[in-house]
């Protein structure tokens, strides 16, 4: 793929961009990790292992749950006083809440104080994600060319494989290097004090990333209503299809990258570096993948890229849980692999689609709040059901079936999106106004 022209105007949004979402999205993914793996054990201790891994993926999905406040807070900041303070914002109190996670008693010290600052940091970490996201495609979305949107606004996806990669990386050479009882007495919490990179990136961001055109002209422009509210009254049809279409990224996703885990590991007896390799090498070809689907997305329409990652995954269903439960190391990474790169299809071209939705004046409110909601109700509890499921059923065959009714609601709902042109410059804000962009109709 060859670098577009405009990369040299693009770098440094694309890279703040990536590099803020990859180590967001690291400390999410590295809480999932842990929960998967010895959260059980450190801070639920008093249940039997399979109730404590329940308890400790509803920690997880606590994290899902106050991501719409986040996506509302930080939205109706971002579209009042501008895209950049509040990205900056998000993006600082992530590091914070994950280093403290690494910083935490567990239960064995304190008791059940534990687990209840465990929950609380986790709702920290959600709040920040629920306004980082959508800052960080608008950063690029709104900066980049007309008919490259797809293409500069799946580097802020990007971070999602990236962060993976590097969670797993980070979990596998320190689960490899001191023995299991080290591991889950201290171990575990290097990857989580990791995350004060962070902080040095979202100061770097601070001294060296302009504000996008938009970001501009809302923090130059006075307002009476709140943008948040404004964009409910005025675009509730696009928030609701967009959370329907974030659906099924969310729940396939937490399926596949940690679900898998706990699946793999409890249900079927595979090692635990086997699946975390697995998972690893199915991240790295999504790296490649997410870029080439939004690519595609410029050139055959985001709806069409879309719908065939929908339909794809449905179809894939079955075919993912029973080629893990071979327990073959090669037959695991195919499942994964098919997984992600299908997956890409629906996740690479997303940024671009919920940008071209809304309109400049509501646009940070209305891409968060439809992305965390959808993720919300896709991601949050995907893991719970499917453990719920295993658990009633004894069998993969009813989560299957589950990822299968996710796909069909994603499907219906960006089949209802009524698309703006992907060639033509996104809305600006001008005297309080809006340009239309005209329907693409595609």
């Amino acid at each position: 793929m060859s670098v577009p022209s405009a990369w040299p105007s693009m770098r440094k949004p694309v890279l703040v961009s990536l590099a803020g979402s990859t180590i967001e999205w690291y400390d999410f993914f590295v809480y999932g990790s842990a929960a998967a793996l010895v959260f059980n054990k450190l801070f639920f201790p008093v249940v039997d292992s399979a109730a404590g891994t329940l308890l400790a993926f509803s920690t997880f999905a606590v994290g899902f749950l106050i991501r719409p406040v986040g996506a509302a807070l930080f939205g109706n900041w971002g579209d009042r006083v501008g895209r950049k303070p509040a990205l900056i914002t998000a993006m600082l109190l992530m590091g914070a809440a994950t280093t403290a996670i690494g910083l935490l008693p567990t239960y064995s010290t304190v008791g059940v104080l534990a687990p209840v600052l465990l929950v609380l940091l986790r709702l920290l970490q959600g709040l920040a994600l629920g306004g980082q996201w959508g800052g960080s495609v608008l950063l690029v979305t709104e900066n980049a060319p007309p008919g490259r949107r797809g293409f500069y606004g799946s580097f802020a996806q990007l971070g999602v494989p990236m962060a993976l990669i590097l969670s797993n990386v980070v979990l596998l050479v320190v689960n490899a290097v001191m023995p299991s009882a080290a591991f889950e007495t201290w171990g575990w919490r290097l990857p989580f004090l990791f995350s004060i990179v962070l902080i040095a990136v979202s100061l770097y961001a601070q001294s060296q990333i302009d504000e996008t055109p938009a970001g501009a002209a809302a923090a130059s422009g006075g307002r009476r209503r709140s943008p948040f509210v404004e964009c409910l009254l005025t675009h509730p049809r696009q928030i609701l299809l967009a959370a329907g279409a974030t659906i099924v990224n969310g729940a396939v996703y937490y399926l596949v990258a940690t679900y898998m885990l706990s699946f793999a590991t409890q249900s079927v007896g595979v090692a635990r570096s086997t699946i975390l390799t697995g998972v690893l090498i199915s991240a790295v070809v999504s790296a490649v993948t997410i870029p080439a689907a939004a690519a595609l997305s410029d050139r055959i329409g985001r709806k069409r890229t879309f719908l065939l990652g929908a339909a794809g995954l449905a179809v894939w269903a079955f075919p993912l849980f029973l080629l893990v439960q071979t327990g073959s190391l090669v037959l695991i990474t195919l499942a994964l692999v098919v997984a992600q790169a299908i997956f890409s299809m629906t996740y690479g071209p997303a940024p671009a689609l919920f940008t071209e939705m809304f309109d400049a004046n509501v646009r940070y409110s209305g891409v968060s709040v439809g992305y965390q909601i959808g993720a919300t109700l896709g991601g949050a509890f995907a893991p719970i059901i499917a453990t719920a499921l295993y658990g009633a059923f004894g069998s993969s065959t009813p989560i299957s079936i589950y990822m299968i009714v996710v796909c069909l609601v994603s499907f219906l709902s960006v089949a209802l999106v009524r698309q703006r042109s992907g060639t033509a410059p996104l809305a600006e804000q001008s005297g309080g106004g809006v340009a239309q962009v005209p329907a693409a109709g595609r």
